[in-house]
């Protein structure tokens, strides 16, 4: 195998011959206690279901290879001090030392074959919404064909829906097939997802679901709303509005914002919270707020740099989004999407209502102390429901 590495450990064995790998010996107390990670099939498409225990309670995610690799590497860097695997292929230990250092050991069975990798990155893509059965809100969107082919130049969005709806294929557990289950899409746009969710949760699925889409732009909002009667999706309605005014439900049990400029993430967040939404999925972007107030001397060398400042603005941001959610009982999940048509940005806030809220108010208030900040989404859950403000 040449020089051995985690990266090239699971390039080796993270395929269907995978038994399971198991994280141990955490460095520190309090959090997760152990990680079971097994390979599974959704939806005819390999994945690693990642199994994380604390305390008394077990947690579950679905990764891809590639988010296989990028969990690996993160638990074994000052979460865990031990990685175990066991494959049809063989088996591979893995030690992290105190100073950063790390020691693999792999044993490979003999008489496998040498072409394993090969095989693994060159395995068909499988994806939810199929390349070949043609889907009608795709072919309207200008995704693809009547035939069902994807559209070159479009690919990058069929690529994009379909690995959102993988997020919503992990939170499944969270909805309710016996009663509607209520889903807010924030600043809805074109509305490529909205339709994608409706489409893979309600035809496919068949979860009982309502689903509003909100947007400032009025004619986006007709566009949409005729093409939702053109399907029959008469559980999916499109209304012209801001985040900070709406109140057209009580209670909600998704709420997705896929691109709220700057603060309007942090409203439709709190709108959330105040809501008790069982899941919360977020792109945010133009984290402006943060970056226009930082200030500290420590970090004024760094800071100095534009294109530095504004990439740690929108990061520290993201983070104490994340915090103040798992504060608020969610368990937050930070994860790589796929960058939107119209920005960069490719985080993905995902945190799931577990009623476990984290005891960390003093570390928040000292971070934002330190960078001299003072974000909205503090202020709006601190004063317990959103203000009513145009965004």
């Amino acid at each position: 195998m040449g020089k051995d590495t985690l990266e090239s450990m699971l390039e080796y064995f993270a395929n269907e011959h995978l038994q399971q790998m198991i994280f141990s010996n955490p460095a520190q107390k309090g959090g997760l206690s152990k990680v079971r990670v097994r390979p599974v099939v959704l939806k005819g498409q390999l994945k690693f279901q990642a199994e994380e225990f604390k305390e008394k309670q077990a947690f579950h995610q679905n990764l891809s290879f590639e988010e296989l690799k990028r969990y690996t590497k993160d638990l074994m860097d000052g979460k865990f001090r031990q990685l175990e695997l066991l494959s049809g292929m063989g088996s591979a230990t893995a030690l992290a030392g105190k100073k950063g250092t790390m020691t693999i050991k792999v044993k490979r069975k003999p008489g496998e074959p040498e072409n394993v990798r090969e095989l693994w990155h060159n395995r068909k893509k499988r994806y939810i919404l199929e390349e070949g059965i043609p889907v009608p809100f795709l072919i309207d969107l200008g995704v693809m064909t009547p035939e069902g082919k994807i559209i070159r130049t479009r690919y990058d969005k069929f690529r994009q829906i379909n690995r959102f709806l993988e997020f919503i294929e992990d939170i499944l557990p969270r909805l309710n097939k016996d009663r509607e289950n209520i889903i807010l899409d924030f600043g809805c746009g074109k509305s490529y997802l909205t339709f994608a969710m409706y489409h893979y949760l309600n035809e496919i699925k068949g979860y009982p679901i309502r689903i509003i889409g909100l947007d400032l732009k009025k004619d986006v909002i007709a566009r949409c709303s005729l093409l939702a009667e053109k399907y029959g999706y008469d559980r999916l309605a499109f209304y012209h509005g801001d985040i900070g005014d709406y109140e057209g439900v009580d209670q909600v049990d998704m709420v997705v914002t896929l691109h709220a400029c700057d603060t309007a993430t942090d409203y439709a967040l709190a709108k959330a919270v105040r809501w008790g939404a069982k899941v919360i999925l977020s792109v945010p972007c133009c984290q402006h707020e943060l970056n226009g107030q930082m200030e500290n001397e420590l970090m004024k060398p760094v800071f100095q740099y534009g294109v530095i400042r504004e990439r740690m603005a929108a990061l520290y941001t993201d983070a104490l989004r994340a915090e103040l959610l798992e504060r608020e009982g969610y368990r937050t999940q930070i994860l790589e999407f796929i960058s939107m048509e119209h920005t960069p940005k490719n985080l993905l806030i995902r945190a799931v209502k577990d009623g476990k809220k984290k005891d960390n108010q003093e570390k928040i208030r000292q971070i934002q102390e330190f960078l001299h900040g003072d974000l909205t989404l503090a202020r709006l859950l601190e004063a317990g429901e959103p203000d009513q403000k145009d965004l």
